[in-house]
């Protein structure tokens, strides 16, 4: 096949640690090349090098030449060069201006112009041919900041194609999205791989990976270990590149029986109305018990998760814990009646950007420390404990959160979430951006806390996670309870059935 790009022998280091070592990566024309390793392996910080974010220390890089389709050496300084060399990145969390309208946001800096003025007719015309190229049926007009996730990735995608992309980045592109929304991706991506557009995709759900891509190179702590063709390979055989070893089963070795109590109903809602729906929700979880809750995107779990913490306000329904109602206005007190969540939007409400990992990992502890100010050896051995607990990794404990990759700030919320030592844990996309390595570690740690006669609720969409991880499952329809059953002899045909219904 045609190459498009040639990374070789690239290297990069921050603070003399070095993140990539002399790493190859190439990539066809009209191609899905799948890009995976566990987090800190360096996934993101190669592509940030090929969007001109970062500088990279060593190597080049090779850019197919439009004249002749040769490969040519090119230097990318900035976002800017990339860009013009038709290389685009949609990150995980989109990058758009929710106050500006999709058209604004597409050809923002680079609007049209007629004789020195914008010209809107033409940047409407033309936001409206590149949204039905990817199959999102909306105004040009549209304020970006009511847009669904699916919706303000799809725009994103737009607006990489407005710049004549050759080149598309995808960083966790299914992370928020319903089955229905992975569907109208999937379709948008072979569309353009028919165009003959280059498409590196990056996704620790491996599911994902046999079904879309055609290529799969595997980065394991910053080097480069091999590149396969997807039909001529397998999980096991991918999952030994990542982590250097066959990953034994994951099993849930706690004790199912002995440790929840059903005498004791550690959390309970009764009527407990969300948002604009119109039925009510009724649920219990006792004390050692992991209760999985699914539902498609819009069916209210996270809406609902927002109201057990206190992020919105309950406007019908009452909460208890072991049986004493409660009050819970906002998550400070949620918080004093050991009400813990794990937000599904790290980013957003998880962790404080530019501080480092101690000070968020010991943020909710601050109260329970020394008086006025905790000392530093205080704050580091409780952000130590954690690190290593949950094999947070980086350089040290004063490393900014910002700089860690997502699996790893996951962690660090988590670590953050743990030094509370809550009673009741609500856990919304718990492993949302974690390689396979790190999901195994997760779920232990939730059995651990099952074990500790922790209440849990964990909110997934990923199907097998929710059969392996809970003991009891829940499905929400409509912001209402459809399905509530143990564990045992559920499918994912029936969870999903449930969901649909």
């Amino acid at each position: 096949m045609e190459q498009v790009l040639q990374m070789q022998n690239i290297s990069k280091s921050f603070s003399g640690v070095k993140i990539l070592e002399k790493v190859n990566f190439g990539l066809n024309k009209g191609e899905v090349h799948v890009l995976i390793g566990e987090n800190g392996a360096g996934k993101s910080t190669l592509m940030k090098i090929l969007t001109g974010v970062y500088p990279k220390d060593e190597g080049e890089i090779l850019l197919e030449n439009k004249t002749n389709g040769r490969l040519k050496p090119v230097e990318i300084a900035n976002p800017n060069a990339a860009i013009h060399l038709g290389i685009n990145m949609v990150f995980q969390e989109t990058n758009l201006l929710e106050n500006m309208t999709v058209a604004e946001n597409i050809f923002i800096g680079y609007e049209p112009s007629k004789k020195g003025f914008l010209d809107k007719k033409a940047m409407y015309s033309q936001t409206e041919e590149l949204l039905k190229r990817v199959h999102l049926n909306i105004s040009p007009n549209t304020l970006v900041g009511n847009l669904t996730a699916a919706q303000r990735q799809s725009v994103e995608i737009a607006k990489s194609l407005s710049h004549n992309g050759r080149i598309l980045i995808l960083d966790e592109p299914t992370s928020s999205l319903s089955e229905r929304e992975v569907r109208t991706l999937f379709a948008i991506i072979a569309e353009l791989k028919a165009q003959g557009v280059s498409v590196v995709y990056i996704s620790h759900r491996m599911e994902e990976l046999f079904e879309i891509g055609d290529r799969i190179t595997v980065l394991r702590d910053g080097s480069f270990v091999g590149t396969l063709n997807v039909k001529e390979t397998n999980e096991d055989e991918i999952v030994s590149m990542m982590i250097g070893r066959k990953l034994e089963a994951v099993e849930n070795t706690s004790n199912q029986a002995k440790r929840i109590d059903y005498s004791k109903v550690a959390f309970e809602c009764k009527n407990v109305m969300i948002g604009n729906f119109k039925d009510t929700v009724n649920l219990k979880i006792h004390s050692g018990e992991i209760v999985g809750l699914y539902g498609l995107v819009g069916s209210g779990r996270s809406e609902l998760a927002q109201i057990f913490y206190g992020i919105d306000s309950i406007r019908q329904g009452s909460m208890e814990k072991y049986g004493k109602k409660l009050s819970i206005r906002n998550p400070e007190q949620a918080i004093k009646n050991g009400i813990a969540l794990l937000s599904e939007d790290r980013k957003k409400y998880g962790f404080i950007p530019g501080k480092s990992i101690t000070d968020n990992v010991v943020l909710m502890k601050l109260r329970e420390l020394s008086f006025f100010r905790p000392s530093l050896k205080e704050e580091t051995n409780i952000a130590l404990k954690y690190m290593n607990d949950l094999k947070v990794a980086a350089s040290s404990e004063n490393q900014s959160i910002s700089s860690l990759s997502g699996g790893n700030q996951q962690k660090v919320v988590l670590s953050k979430i743990l030094a509370m030592n809550p009673d009741i844990l609500i856990l919304d996309e718990p492993t949302r951006g974690v390689d396979v390595g790190a999901k195994a570690e997760i779920y232990d740690i939730i059995w651990d806390l099952a074990e500790a006669g922790k209440a849990i609720l964990m909110i997934s969409s990923d199907l097998p996670e929710i059969l392996r991880v809970s003991d009891r499952v829940m499905v929400m329809h409509d912001g209402s309870i459809k399905m509530d059953e143990p564990n045992e002899n559920l499918s994912q045909e029936k969870i999903l059935q449930a969901a649909l219904s």
